[in-house]
């Protein structure tokens, strides 16, 4: 995703009733394999940032499980998201999801709405700090 181009902001109120897809691929990659599966993801994310319906697209590796990657993508609709997962791009996480050690977690989760730090703020109300 360009630079200028951020994610809609969450910082006060709800956001309204778009629907969005969240993506998510947590795999445990052998420790010889780990180099070639972040170049792998590392390509295809800064491109998949350009296609047409992407959000975001994010690589993280968990910081307790070094081997552990996740793949975070969010699309604005089923249609982008359907179009990116027959794209040759895609077939590039597959490669690595052929990698991991055992059997990865995958999920598509729809988002129909979503708040920021009011909720926070509507949480600790009433709390005496």
């Amino acid at each position: 995703m360009p630079e200028n181009q951020r994610l809609p902001s969450m910082a006060d109120e709800d956001q309204g009733t778009d629907i969005h897809i969240h993506v998510t691929i947590r795999m445990n990659i052998a420790a010889k394999k780990r180099p070639e599966a972040r170049l792998i993801l590392g390509s295809m994310i800064e491109q998949t940032k350009l296609e047409e319906g992407c959000v975001c697209c994010r690589l993280y590796q968990d910081a307790m499980a070094k081997g552990v990657f996740m793949l975070e993508e969010i699309w604005t609709s089923e249609h982008a998201l359907h179009r990116h997962l027959r794209s040759e791009k895609f077939h590039a996480v597959l490669l690595v999801v052929e990698m991991a050690a055992e059997a990865p977690e995958i999920r598509f989760e729809k988002i129909l709405q979503s708040t920021g730090i009011s909720t926070i703020k509507k949480a600790r109300r009433g709390l005496h700090m």
